[in-house]
């Protein structure tokens, strides 16, 4: 069976040798299907791109799995020039597809991705074309990431286009993926559902959400060494991994760390806070001006480290704004499996609905997102006697299992064989 994965910004999947479709990809190839993914040239928030030499697509091939490269402009930040990004990958991925398709043979399935809609409407409409189903993976409820952060309201001419346009897709798709467990309650809060009188059959929505590739993990975490002083076992390293942005309220955990400065007998606690992002200056600044020097701003890593340094760490946080986001409906955010293949506590300064730290046993999840209540916590896990923090990160670990991509591929050749 062959399959076609899109996925605008696998881009850096190909790169990393890691990520959601490439170890689907792999997954599905090694259990006999014809995967092929599609991705734009270019990368999110960075100038560089591959070079299509001219034309509408070229194909390289990356541990055996081919990823079709759609010409598109580069983008960098939120203007126009990422609205250009989007559209121009809508537009070439039909030429792509028909010439594509002209050299290796049509697909049997499509699979698109968001998180933006157009590759998802590119997706059923090539699908139609070529009398094939379309399964569509929902992994942001898009436009409601939109409306929550007040750039355009639900009411509004755009907002209501937007929402009609998001319905047009899951009436249309064959079977929908959501990649956050509570995600078909926004289906039941629209009304769209059969049951409701909609036209959404639940039957045909289901979930799988993120995860980790557990055996890739591991082996990254022996191979991969990053020499750091800072990530050495003498200090309580509490690890931040990810983007620097206001979603992330990552200036919470400089108030954080000042907090802890101030308690006796914590003297040997650190933050470490890895990754990039428009307010890591800001950051910095801070630091410096407020004499922080308990948290070390470590800057942009290469994916291939994360799994060291997560291993080196005492605690890992997940970090965001209670208010930036609506969480009732779970968490699908790739770190959280990664933090819990390493094989220590989570503390996650927001309340999920749904949540898997819980439901593991794996951490402890905030009900307020400020510095007292984030401290209080690390400092409980530092002062927490061995056995316990030892349970706790076994905990972690054997969840991260149910997440690994072997069982998720299972998952997900059920909803296949399901449109098949």
């Amino acid at each position: 069976m062959k399959i076609w994965l899109m996925n605008h910004y696998a881009t850096s999947m190909f790169e990393d040798r890691a990520g959601r479709h490439y170890w689907f990809a792999k997954e599905l190839i090694a259990r006999g299907y014809d995967v092929t993914v599609f991705c734009a040239t270019t990368f999110l928030n960075n100038d560089k791109e591959i070079d299509t030499k001219g034309k509408v697509l070229t194909v390289k091939r990356r541990d055996g799995i081919p990823f079709v490269f759609v010409k598109t402009v580069v983008s960098v930040g939120n203007g126009m020039d990422r609205v250009k990004n989007m559209g121009m990958f809508y537009w070439n991925l039909f030429p792509a597809a028909k010439a594509y398709a002209k050299k290796y043979g049509k697909p049997d399935i499509i699979l698109a991705s968001s998180v933006h809609p157009l590759t998802m409407i590119a997706g059923i409409q090539i699908a139609k074309k070529m009398k094939i189903p379309c399964i569509c993976e929902i992994r942001d409820l898009w436009p409601e990431g939109i409306f929550s952060h007040g750039r355009i309201t639900e009411k509004s001419f755009l907002g209501m286009a937007l929402t009609k346009g998001e319905h047009w897709i899951y009436k249309r798709a064959d079977a929908l993926i959501f990649t956050k467990e509570g995600d078909t309650d926004y289906l039941k809060e629209k009304r769209w559902t059969l049951e409701q009188g909609g036209d959404i059959p639940l039957s045909k929505c289901y979930y799988i959400n993120n995860g980790v590739d557990v055996k890739a993990f591991e082996e990254r975490r022996k191979k991969d060494i990053l020499n750091d002083p800072d990530l050495s076992e003498e200090k309580f390293n509490v690890t931040y991994a990810g983007t620097i942005r206001p979603t992330n309220h990552v200036g919470n955990l400089l108030d954080t760390a000042k907090l802890i400065l101030k308690k006796t007998g914590y003297e040997d606690v650190q933050i470490l806070i890895f990754g990039d992002g428009i307010e890591l200056p800001m950051l910095k600044e801070r630091v410096e001006r407020e004499n922080i020097w308990n948290v070390r701003l470590k800057g942009f890593l290469e994916r291939k480290f994360i799994p060291y340094i997560l291993s080196c760490s005492s605690v890992n946080i997940l970090n965001y704004a209670q208010d930036k986001y609506n969480w009732t409906r779970g968490n699908s955010s790739n770190k959280l499996f990664e933090y819990m293949a390493s094989g220590k506590p989570v503390i996650s300064t927001v309340h999920m609905g749904y949540s898997i730290i819980n439901r593991y046993g794996c951490g402890v999840e905030l009900d307020e997102d400020t510095p007292e209540a984030l401290a209080e916590q690390i400092m409980r896990f530092h002062d927490m006697d061995q056995e316990q923090y030892s349970q706790i990160g076994m905990n972690a670990k054997t969840g991260a299992k149910d997440f690994d991509f072997v069982n998720l591929t299972d998952k997900l050749i059920k909803v296949i064989e399901s449109v098949k």
